[in-house]
């Protein structure tokens, strides 16, 4: 079938909207009509060969939201209508899948940084040849989508479709390490260094479960001002003050819990300077420079540091939770989203990358062309 797709033709280059053929889906996946697609920094990393290193042209997009149009022979759990969100890749048969941590599957990297599927194979095709897909085992910059039936997850049908995709992989990775990793609970500390998306996230998660003391740093005071909004007791500048003075200031007995979304060492050591015994830390900014370690505050304190990917979701549990959460109003995620019309995808590719815009949705169901 034809659609139209944001195909990258080069690395760093723009996202162009092409007319391609999309095939039919084979039998353990799945067909749906793209209703919304949220942006994110990795498809721009992707985009620049950053994480992934793909060939080009490539469709990206890993955010999407839907409707099934068309379901494999063995895809037996959904149907066609159901309103979706696809998320990321996994097996489902790797020791890790089978131990309820699909976000650490043993072939979590091909299956969503591998360009096609892992045979080889492409889905999507231009002038007869076959181009890079499969990102996220969704490729979601499209007016539809190939998924496999493991990152196809069925959602309720009176939440608003076009603002969920983002749950499959910004949102999710921010409350999924605040309400899985961390678990925090009543009254419990916590510092989320960064106020993007992700970050951002995680402050309504842990507003959502009555987290205590919840301290955002970030060097944008506008972000600091909408983070107080959100549920922020304190907020840190970290151009105009000393973290880690304010931070013993805030809590003199220590924080519960970090949380770090920038990947930059300082910001971390900042954290972990201030936990209590037993804190821990969680991270999930990619970094460019190494985090260097003072052992014996770890050793003497039982400080921990964990690396957390996707939030630890088992998907098809924590994104109904979620949508369920925004619809009892425990989870106000939508205040974190601004919509575009598809045609202006590279506008909101670049207000994510500027700041302007904390989470970019494209309305692709809306459009025309």
């Amino acid at each position: 079938m034809e659609i139209t797709a944001a195909v990258v033709k080069q690395k760093g280059g723009s996202f162009d909207l092409e007319k391609i053929q999309l095939d039919a889906p084979k039998s353990d996946e799945v067909l749906v009509r793209i209703i919304a697609s949220g942006t994110c920094h990795t498809d721009m990393a992707a985009r620049d060969q950053l994480m992934g290193t793909p060939t080009f042209p490539v469709v990206l997009g890993h955010e999407g939201s839907g409707i099934i149009e068309q379901v494999g022979e063995n895809v037996h759990h959904l149907q066609v209508g159901d309103h979706v969100v696809l998320t990321f890749g996994y097996c489902g048969d790797c020791g890790k899948c089978q131990r309820g941590l699909p976000a650490y599957c043993e072939n979590f990297l091909p299956l969503n940084f591998g360009g096609s599927r892992m045979d080889g194979s492409h889905s999507h095709h231009q002038n007869g040849k076959g181009i890079q897909d499969n990102f996220f085992s969704q490729s979601s910059f499209a007016t539809y989508s190939i998924a496999h039936k493991n990152n196809v997850i069925k959602v309720r049908k009176d939440a608003p479709l076009e603002l969920l995709g983002p749950l499959g992989c910004g949102i999710q990775t921010g409350s999924g390490a605040v309400l899985n990793s961390l678990a925090v609970t009543a009254g419990e500390s916590i510092i989320i260094s960064g106020t993007g998306a992700v970050g951002l996230a995680g402050l309504l998660a842990a507003k959502a479960v009555s987290a205590g003391t919840i301290v955002a740093v970030d060097i944008n005071e506008e972000r600091l001002a909408f983070a107080t909004k959100l549920g922020a007791t304190h907020t840190i500048n970290s151009k105009k003050e000393d973290v880690t003075t304010r931070l013993k200031e805030i809590a003199p007995k220590g924080f519960d819990y970090g949380f770090d979304t920038t990947g930059i060492p300082e910001v971390i050591q900042n954290s972990l300077a201030t936990l209590a015994s037993h804190g821990k830390m969680g991270i999930v900014g990619v970094a460019k420079r190494p985090l260097e370690l003072e052992m014996n505050s770890f050793v003497a304190t039982g400080l921990q540091i964990i690396g957390i990917v996707e939030g630890d979701s088992v998907p098809n549990v924590f994104i109904p939770r979620l949508v369920d959460m925004y619809m009892n109003g425990q989870f106000p995620f939508d205040k974190l989203i601004k919509t575009y019309a598809f045609e202006d995808i590279n506008q909101a590719i670049e207000d994510s990358e500027t700041g302007k815009t904390i989470k970019p949705v494209l309305l692709i169901g809306d459009y025309k062309g």
